[in-house]
């Protein structure tokens, strides 16, 4: 299974397994990983999976969609590099990627 490391405001990591074809999101919830509240399930109807991408990944993870940049446009720390990651799918060429969390979800 692909691994994603999720780094936490204050430098903390965690790395887990996440199930081909499953969200970033939602692998961060199903881990128990502090920091990604997913307010609405993972429906792309919030802000509060919002990730900030490492560089070296962002080709593989893609751009996002109109309705996805609508959201990250209430998130308070929106950066280039950030993402929903409820609309990040895992598959085999994101074994390795590194996301880092927001301070807050707003």
């Amino acid at each position: 299974m692909p691994q994603v490391t999720y780094i936490e405001h204050d430098g903390t990591e965690h790395r887990v397994e996440v199930e081909e074809g499953l969200s970033v999101m939602r692998g961060a919830v199903d881990n128990g990983v502090p920091g990604i509240d997913a307010d609405c399930g993972g429906q792309c109807a919030c802000a509060t999976c919002h990730v900030f991408v490492d560089e070296a990944w962002s080709a593989r993870t893609g751009s996002p969609d109109e309705q996805e940049e609508s959201m990250l446009s209430f998130a308070a720390t929106a950066q280039p590099n950030s993402r929903l990651s409820c609309q990040i799918t895992v598959n085999g060429e994101l074994d390795g990627l590194v996301v880092r969390l927001p301070e807050a979800q707003h």
